[in-house]
């Protein structure tokens, strides 16, 4: 989605990002900084995809809620993506609660985390397409599938942190993002994956 392998580069910062995190919990706010900029493009990809164009005003409240409660947070970068991405998500539902407008269809209840890398056809189908065009086609997905594609392709979560954000197992989410990302090729006029393809494993849907 015009971010051709985000998600792996992210994980590959989360070191980086880890170590900006500890020293921003010790009152280095030009670290909370880089935390910051290391986090919020994809925070803000997930979160256009959940409430649109209101995307930057959750971002904003999100952020304030993350700033005061930095101190209580215990983890290394990974972990870190995971809170933020749960406390945006809730703020992301609770203005979607105040507007009483619902999610917009999500497909990212399963693991991509498992998904092939950067040969895989679902995700060269994502990467094809402006950011703006993909994340209007993953809306279009059930709910569950778009958040667990949010997560793990535009957010660049790991799969076990992208269940946790959702409150649901793995596999669950894992299948969800399998079934959405397959949606998103068909929706694109993606190939089907091959055969032999671990990602492909010829369910019903």
């Amino acid at each position: 989605m015009g971010q051709g392998g985000e998600p792996r580069r992210a994980r590959a910062h989360d070191g980086e990002l880890g170590a900006a995190v500890a020293r921003a919990q010790e009152g280095d706010e030009s670290a909370f900084a880089v935390a910051y900029r290391m986090v919020q493009p994809g925070l803000l990809g997930y979160l256009r995809g959940i409430v649109g164009d209101d995307a930057e005003d959750v971002a904003s409240e999100a952020w304030l809620e993350i700033a005061r409660d930095l101190g209580r947070f215990k983890g290394d970068g990974a972990g870190f993506r995971g809170w933020t991405a749960t406390i945006a998500r809730h703020r992301a539902l609770d203005h979607l609660r105040r507007v009483r407008v619902r999610p917009r269809s999500t497909a990212l209840e399963q693991d991509v985390l498992e998904l092939p890398g950067p040969q895989n056809t679902y995700e060269q189908a994502l990467e094809s397409l402006s950011t703006e065009r993909a994340l209007e086609l993953v809306r279009s997905l059930p709910r569950d599938q778009a958040e667990a594609v949010l997560l793990r392709v535009v957010a660049g979560l790991d799969g076990p942190s992208a269940a946790r954000v959702l409150g649901k197992r793995p596999g669950a989410v894992r299948t969800s993002a399998h079934r959405g990302l397959r949606r998103l090729a068909a929706l694109i006029g993606a190939p089907a994956a091959t055969k032999g393809d671990p990602s492909a494993p010829g369910e019903p849907e």
